[in-house]
């Protein structure tokens, strides 16, 4: 690795660190001393226990006896320091903000400006991928600190009892830190693959899903199945890496820590047997200063194991980070205005184009010049990729412009008139979309209770209500499961023609006979690849 990537890397994990880690570092630090003192009434604990085992060996233990007898008391002093309940649900509490917030910014800005990155990897990542940043930040700083007193506190207390015992632990503890850290980067790389191969697979699960009439209609149903095989069985190899890694790591830790818990009882048990008359302060090694050696050799490795489980989450968080951050600086198409309700633009309906140049990510489009006012329709014709949908969406305050000018009504096109603007204005997309929610109710928006018939007659579809199980009571899916593609563009229209918008855009449609036409101020517009539209 050239010191330049090494750079790199380390700057990206303190962005992440600054991004996820700092926001709720208060909350992390009063865990993680809550934690700390949890763990710090162990040696108590373990004092209290040789005391007592040493005093029935001993037979001078009448009160001690009487005292264990007590099991409340057992079980208070048999049971270790750990991480108590506040320094768990705080951190957890923390985590689910945290993740929240994040979604919460990645939906609202993809919703408003989106990249050219694709819906599925769009949504693997909120669904998906966010919910690995929640181990990270409940268990690696709490793990951290831990980690970083916990041993010193225990050392310093076997030292004080016997400094063998003190130099077993802190010969054998240092190694753990260094096996892990060379672990953990492979753990990182590991990571980022596994969280690639999740969003190739979801772009390919979305894009054969969309295109499965005509997967089945082409006899391809053995590939796509096939492409799956290959991709599920990269994923899994991907994750078994991943498995490998922590396996790994977490060998090369028990390795260590049973070596270090051994050596302590090997040094214990030789020196109360009388074979080994050093590693003491000048005094031979008592049972009961035995017996406390033993029991808090086995706490002196605990705070590292939990930290080196720690260290692969954190290697997961840092991985998700940098797709979040990948995503960040994608480069995207800006939403001209705020998107909320406004007034409508006051003028008469008219739009027109001056040397418009549409901003699409990574490329522009130039626009045609134009202009029509109330009660004119046009066509923009073209082969597929000709830049109709860009100038629909130029036109709608959707796409901005690289440079020159759209005037709507008057007004120039821009982040003030555009809301306005839109609120004249009715738009069918090419892709059909239907929320969660009745037809009826789809087609009044603002619950005015208007009858629907009349925008269903001129769309042409009230045989398409009326053949649906509940008619206006139906829920369709979301891209108008229920309905064929034509007449769910029937319903769209059917909307459109409901709202009574003064502008009318539509996106790719073929012309559908009517019984009757639209008001005579109206402006319409209509993209067709190739087609002669009236």
């Amino acid at each position: 690795m050239d010191d330049s990537t090494e750079h790199d890397g380390a700057a990206q994990r303190r962005r992440a660190q600054d991004r996820i880690i700092t926001p709720v570092r208060g909350t992390l630090r009063k865990a993680s001393w809550l934690s700390v003192a949890a763990g710090l009434v162990w040696p108590l604990q373990a004092g209290l226990i040789a005391w007592i085992v040493s005093a029935w060996v001993a037979g001078t233990g009448g009160a001690c006896r009487h005292a264990a007898r007590d099991r409340r008391l057992c079980r208070a002093w048999a049971r270790p320091g750990g991480t108590g309940p506040p320094s768990r649900t705080s951190p957890l509490r923390a985590a689910d903000r945290t993740i929240a917030r994040e979604r919460e910014i990645l939906i609202r800005r993809e919703g408003r400006n989106p990249s050219d990155v694709g819906s599925a990897a769009i949504a693997a990542l909120a669904v998906q991928k966010l919910p690995l940043l929640q181990p990270w930040i409940t268990r690696y700083h709490v793990a951290m600190t831990r980690a970083a007193i916990l041993p010193l506190v225990l050392a310093a207390l076997s030292f004080y009892v016997s400094w063998a015992g003190g130099l077993i632990l802190l010969i054998s503890g240092p190694l753990i830190p260094l096996f892990m850290a060379l672990v953990g980067m492979a753990a990182e790389d590991a990571s980022r693959q596994q969280m690639r191969e999740i969003t190739s697979m979801n772009d390919m699960l979305m894009e054969r899903l969309s295109a499965m009439l005509d997967i089945r209609l082409l006899g391809a149903t053995a590939r796509a199945a096939r492409d799956f095989e290959t991709r599920a069985e990269s994923l899994r190899e991907k994750s078994m890496a991943v498995l490998r890694v922590a396996f790994l790591s977490s060998t090369v830790l028990e390795l260590f820590s049973a070596i270090g818990v051994a050596m302590v009882a090997v040094f214990v048990g030789f020196s109360l047997l009388g074979e080994l008359n050093f590693g003491t302060w000048g005094t031979p090694l008592t049972l009961r200063e035995g017996l406390f050696l033993l029991l808090i050799a086995p706490e002196f490795f605990q705070p590292m194991r939990d930290l080196a489980t720690a260290w692969h989450d954190r290697a997961a968080g840092y991985a998700v980070v940098a797709e979040l951050d990948a995503l960040d600086g994608a480069e995207r198409v800006a939403f001209v205005g705020a998107g909320t309700r406004a007034t409508p633009l006051e003028g008469a309906a008219s739009v027109g184009l001056s040397d418009a140049v549409a901003a699409l990510p990574g490329r522009t489009i130039a626009l045609p010049d134009l202009h029509l006012g109330a009660g004119e329709s046009i066509a923009l014709t073209g082969p597929s990729g000709a830049g109709k949908t860009a100038a629909l969406s130029s036109i709608a305050g959707l796409v901005p412009l690289a440079s020159g000018g759209i005037a709507v009504c008057g007004h120039e096109l821009n982040a003030t008139t555009a809301d306005a603007w839109r609120a004249r204005v009715s738009l069918i997309p090419q892709q059909p979309h239907f929320p969660d929610e009745t037809l009826a109710a789809w087609l009044d928006p603002d619950g005015s209770g208007r009858d629907p018939g009349p925008g269903l007659e001129i769309a042409a579809a009230r045989g398409v209500v009326e053949r649906l199980p509940h008619g206006l009571q139906t829920r369709l899916g979301e891209s108008g499961g229920g309905v064929s593609g034509g007449e769910a563009r029937r319903l769209m229209i059917a909307r459109a023609a409901l709202e009574e918008s003064d502008v009318v855009l539509a996106d790719e449609r073929r012309p559908i006979s009517t019984r009757r036409r639209r008001s005579s101020s109206s402006t319409r517009f209509c993209s067709s690849n190739g087609r002669d539209a009236s």
